[in-house]
This record gives structure tokens, sequence and C-alpha cells, in this order.
């Protein structure tokens, strides 16, 4: 992988060329300032002070005495005065009007990297954001964008960066009615594509058994049409939804490899698709084959789950103990 492949999957450089074919999003260069808080572990957990006073947290119980303890600049004893707020008024108020162009409620991102795994902090456990304070909350609590911020190219095999010379908030406009089922990730490898898979591999979803060979049909013809003469990269993966009216719309673009999760599949078979020339499309086809995924305490391409292997062995059980249910005169089976 070659730092420039990496480079073409950050939103500000793919989306101007993906609009149309995307769901809307307005994007902001973070001022260094900004950046380097998201950066700071070296004190307490503070949120930036809002200029619109607005609240990411508005049902907390605010306690001023506890909160000057921490607002405490250098010095000691009598010589310590209290610090300036931290707040960011220029940055907050392009936002602000950002969220209202988009309908009032937005997800972010960064460069590369949404924090969904700071989405149980939220007031709503999702990555729905309607201010600048919950952004900065979200951005603040996530341990995924520490990639975006300092590892992005640690598998570059000419890495000669540390970081993007800039970071970028792209605020993308929430669709409350989205449907996970219908996320896939797309696989190119010389510029074939030569795997599809479902994105959220944690659930099973049985009306997707009907879908697939029209959604495969959907997919392909989008790739042949829209991304495969539009991007640069030889080897890279893309994420789609499609949507009810057959209509498909590109969520983000990532790196082959590396980072990149691989899903329903591993590496070493999608390279081998590529030599026999071949796409496969995959989806969860039963109970059994719903992946731990990042709900568990590792993530799953960790766990075996082959036959045999106590992860098959639970999930049999489970799709066993669900066909009994159904079955059951409570049912109405």
């Amino acid at each position: 992988m070659k730092e420039e492949e990496v480079n073409r999957c950050q939103i500000q450089e793919w989306y101007p060329k993906f609009k149309s074919v995307s769901i809307r999003t307005l994007i902001h260069e973070l001022p260094e300032s900004f950046v380097e808080y998201l950066l700071d572990d070296s004190g307490p957990f503070l949120l930036p002070v809002s200029v619109s006073n607005e609240d990411a947290l508005p049902n907390r119980v605010h306690n001023p005495y506890e909160e000057e303890d921490f607002q405490v600049s250098e010095g000691s004893g009598d010589e310590a005065e209290p610090s300036s707020p931290l707040s960011f008024p220029e940055l907050e108020l392009k936002i602000k009007e950002s969220i209202e162009s988009l309908g009032g409620a937005v997800f972010p991102k960064l460069n590369w990297s949404a924090p969904k795994d700071s989405a149980w902090i939220s007031t709503s456990g999702t990555l729905r954001c309607t201010s600048f304070s919950e952004i900065a909350l979200l951005l603040r609590s996530s341990d995924s964008l520490i990639h975006d911020l300092c590892h992005a190219y640690d598998s570059c095999g000419d890495k000669t960066l540390s970081r993007p010379q800039s970071f970028f908030l792209a605020l993308r406009k929430w669709y409350p009615s989205l449907r996970p089922e219908m996320e896939f990730r797309c696989f190119v490898r010389g510029q074939s594509l030569v795997g599809i898979s479902q994105r959220e591999v944690t659930t099973f979803y049985p009306a997707l058994l009907e879908k697939k060979n029209d959604l495969e049909v959907l997919i392909q013809g989008f790739f042949d049409n829209n991304v495969r003469h539009n991007f640069e990269s030889e080897n890279y993966t893309f994420d789609v939804y499609a949507t009810n009216d057959k209509r498909v719309k590109i969520l983000d673009f990532n790196p082959w490899g590396a980072f990149t999760l691989p899903l329903l599949f591993n590496w070493e078979e999608l390279e081998q698709n590529e030599e026999a020339n071949g796409m496969e499309f995959r989806i969860v086809e039963s109970q059994c084959g719903v992946r731990p995924g990042l709900k568990t305490a590792v993530p799953y391409d960790y766990l075996d789950t082959s036959q045999g292997s106590g992860w098959d062995q639970f999930f049999r059980n489970a799709d066993e103990e669900l066909q009994q249910q159904i079955r059951s005169p409570e049912a109405g089976g």
C-alpha cells in the first residue's frame, strides 16, 4: 500500500468527484487547535464551552465548584489563576450553519473514520448530532479516531508521513430511515470488482436471501458505470447503500487491506477471486453465519468460527432454539 492510495480514501478527496452518487455532505477544515484538543489526554475530560449555549449532555447536573477545580493554569498556591475556558467559536458557528443546512441532524467523521465506538455516550446512543457540543463529545470520546490522527500511514510501504497535513470534519446528512441490511462493502482488485459483502455481519436478515441476485446485478452495474473509471487506485474498497428504488449511494472509500475489515471474506480469498476473474457476493445466510464482530470483547477476525469450533456450535444451538420457538404452539407454529 502506498501513501497516495491512503490519501485518495480521505472524504475531502473523493467526495467532490462522487457527490452526485453519495449522501449530502458538508466538509470543514479543522483548525490545528481543535486537533490538539482531540489529541490531548493530559488532563480531565472537558468539553469546549459552547458560544451557542448548547450542551451535549443536557440532563447532567452541573457543579460549578467541581468544574472550577480543573480550570487552573500553570503555577502553584496563590499564584495559580483560572485558565480561559476552552472554546472554538468560529468553528462552532460554521458547524451550526452546516447542521441547519443539512436538515438539523448530521453524523460526523474525520478524513477517514467515524467515531462509531463512542456512539454509546450520546443521548441517542447513535452518531446523530444536532450541535457542535454533541460532535465534540463523540470525537473527543473516540479511540478509533486515533487511527486518523496518528496511524493512518502505518501500513504504507513508502511511509514518509505520520499524519496528513490537514484534518477535516465531514458532516453527513442524517437519514433515520436507513436500514443497515442494505449497506455493502465492495472489494476492487486490479480495477475489477472481486467481492461484495454484507456490511453489518452481526445480524441475519432473511429478506436479503430473496434480494441477493438483484442486488449483485445492481451493485455491479453501479461500479461499472460510476466507480471503475473514476477512482484512480488499482486496489481499494468502497461501501454503498442500496435504496428501495434501486439506486446506489456511495458511503465511503477505504484502502485495500491493512485497517480495512474484509467482513465475510479474508484477504487471501479476495486475491484468489481476482486470479480466477470471478466475483462473489456474500451475505449472512442463516443465524449460524452471524459474526460476533465489534460487539464482542475482541474483533471477529480473531475468533474461530469454522465448522466444529465453539462459536460454530454456539450459533447452531442458537439457530435450533430459534426454530423450536417458531414451531411452538405459543408462536402459532
